[in-house]
């Protein structure tokens, strides 16, 4: 089972933009169910974007960098913005990390797909998500933990920003996930850490999960 700490945000309030090494008693818990290196960062789109790339690059930011103000994704048309984020193999998520601000350009309506990289505006706008979430108009990180049940064999998220708080542009800064992640084809990770003691155990294990895993991807 997860020991996620809930309370791991308590200290968001302190700038690690700077001396960030000063902080490592509360960032390696923020750290610990981070999905950060399995983010396939290349394959990120953002639609709507007012600067090219500023949704790759707020996804890029570290958790030391989740406080700083730039990079910043910007929508150019209106409020709304089509995120797809692929990851490198298959998760089971947990939360997702987002920060915004106090002013009507924070996002206020966040749909989220899975699996799904085929969406644009209208087809986002039209299907039902896999959980809709409503976000607060505040600048500290929220950390929004999803309905696992929902979530347990992604391969890509897509983030839909259907509204905001009424400005005629949304601004997201930081934005961050946590899970589990597992290679495609390969066992749970629970059986995994299950068979790890034993390599030989795990082979005998491995052959028949591999085959039941082969059609995952």
């Amino acid at each position: 089972m997860s020991h996620h700490c809930h309370d791991e945000h308590d200290h968001s309030g302190h700038n690690h933009g700077e001396g960030g090494h000063d902080h490592s008693d509360d960032i390696t818990p923020a750290l610990q169910y981070s999905l950060y290196q399995h983010i396939n960062f290349d394959d990120i789109t953002t639609l709507n974007e007012a600067e090219a790339h500023s949704g790759k690059a707020i996804v890029k930011k570290t958790w030391v960098e989740r406080l700083e103000e730039k990079p910043e994704l910007e929508s150019d048309a209106d409020e709304q913005l089509l995120m797809h984020i692929p990851f490198t193999g298959q998760i089971k998520l947990h939360s997702i990390l987002i920060r915004t601000s106090n002013s009507d350009s924070a996002p206020q309506t966040l749909k989220v797909f899975i699996n799904r990289d085929d969406l644009d505006f209208a087809t986002a706008s039209d299907l039902q998500p896999t959980q809709e979430f409503a976000l607060s108009q505040t600048s500290e990180i929220q950390d929004i933990g999803v309905k696992r049940a929902l979530f347990g064999k992604v391969q890509s998220l897509t983030l839909f920003v259907e509204d905001n708080y009424g400005e005629d542009v949304s601004r997201v800064s930081y934005l961050g996930f946590k899970g589990d992640w597992m290679q495609l084809g390969r066992a749970p990770t629970n059986i995994l850490y299950e068979a790890a003691a034993n390599p030989a155990d795990h082979a005998v294990k491995g052959t028949s999960v591999n085959q039941m895993g082969s059609r995952l991807g």
